[in-house]
């Protein structure tokens, strides 16, 4: 009876690889950085969504370190229980500061954050709208809160507006990445936030792809578009511009009482290592100092777009360190990663289920890290490969 439930999952397996979709790790033998060691050999990684080089800057393995000195390695409990050390209590009080908001609570991831904000407000007599190319981590929230999930298309405000137009639920949240993750667009905040205000609905950002990259001094969306209000729920990543781990909702005080005693992914888990908030802390002052990491960042965009010179694959609309080279095929995205890969180049073919069926595309992500050569390097790989395939 085993061997026939394996058989059955490796028929899976089997058909995921024919039609393209089998996934596997690579294990990195080094730092995270623009040069990496991964599988026994050294590459160019345009792979990591460490956006400002943090990943390995000294100042923070010195704050990590002094932290596990005096904190210890692991916390050793629940926030609610012992594990609530004073690193995480100044870092909450930073985030909060940081972006603007009243009041923040330290997740262990995003996933975790996104759970846990969605399954504590909303129930099954409420209402959940999501664009379609939101983060999978909204997606299943939004499923696991057993609230009716609307979704609408991308960034398509008017049929957002006629969704919550019709919707008599109690209590309505509007969920969007800020930052598109495998598009890296932007979501119409002003408008959803003007939306939200008329039709009485939370407003729930995932700046994964924005805290520290975008807006004045790094603090995130809700600062480049200047917009706020306390009907917004915030949600950020440490694990991606600030280069250390972990995530934080910011929110008005009331709405993160109300997570800390009802958020199942925030009371039910060990806290993480203080040792990682002493480190976050001083990502926090070099985000907020050093804008000229977030100026390098955008020349570096400006060189890939203005040096690719493709007929056939084209760079979709991204204005921020993301930025998706649209290739339709899944077959067709392996071969060139692969063929990159050739060249001593690392990047990542991404296919469905992650992005829509006919759109897989290669994810380049540019860091402060990269250096010009680094980008021209890629331009050069990726001129000379649309006239090879």
């Amino acid at each position: 009876m085993t061997e026939d439930l394996l058989a059955g999952l490796q028929a899976e397996l089997d058909q995921r690889k024919q039609q393209g979709l089998l996934r596997r790790r690579r294990v990195l033998e080094s730092a995270q950085s623009s040069h990496i060691q991964v599988d026994g050999r050294e590459v160019l990684s345009f792979c990591s969504n460490d956006y400002l080089g943090l990943a390995q800057h000294p100042r923070l393995i010195a704050a990590l370190q002094q932290g596990a000195a005096s904190a210890g390695v692991g916390s050793g409990a629940s926030h609610l229980i012992t594990g609530h050390h004073h690193y995480h209590q100044q870092l909450e009080q930073a985030l909060a500061a940081f972006v603007g908001l009243p009041a923040a609570l330290l997740f262990s991831t995003g996933y975790m954050a996104n759970f846990g904000v969605i399954t504590a407000l909303m129930g099954r007599n409420d209402a959940i709208f999501a664009d379609k190319l939101n983060h999978a981590s909204l997606n299943d929230a939004a499923v696991l809160s057993r609230a009716r999930l609307y979704r609408y298309a991308h960034n398509d405000v008017a049929a957002l507006k006629k969704l919550l137009q019709a919707s008599q639920a109690p209590r309505k949240l509007v969920a969007v990445d800020a930052v598109f993750s495998m598009d890296g667009d932007l979501a119409p905040v002003p408008q959803l936030l003007a939306l939200c205000e008329q039709y009485n609905a939370w407003l729930l950002l995932d700046d994964a792809h924005g805290f520290g990259v975008l807006g004045a001094q790094g603090r995130g969306v809700l600062h480049h578009f200047n917009v706020n209000s306390n009907r917004i729920i915030y949600m950020a990543t440490l694990g991606k511009a600030a280069g250390v781990a972990g995530a934080f909702v910011a929110a008005d005080a009331v709405l993160i009482d109300y997570l800390l005693q009802q958020a199942r992914t925030y009371i039910y888990t060990t806290a993480s290592p203080p040792a990682l908030a002493a480190s976050l802390l001083e990502a926090l002052k070099i985000i907020e100092q050093e804008d000229e990491r977030r100026a390098y960042l955008q020349a570096l965009i400006a060189t890939l777009k203005s040096g690719l010179k493709l007929q056939r694959w084209q760079l979709l609309d991204s204005a921020t360190a993301i930025q998706p080279l649209m290739v339709g095929d899944n077959h067709s995205a392996t071969q060139l990663s692969e063929y990159l890969l050739q060249q001593g180049i690392l990047v990542p073919a991404i296919r469905p289920p992650t992005v829509p069926k006919g759109s897989a595309r290669l994810r380049i992500t540019l860091s402060a890290a990269h250096s010009v050569d680094d980008v021209q390097r890629l331009i050069a790989a990726l001129n000379r490969a649309e006239s090879r395939f």
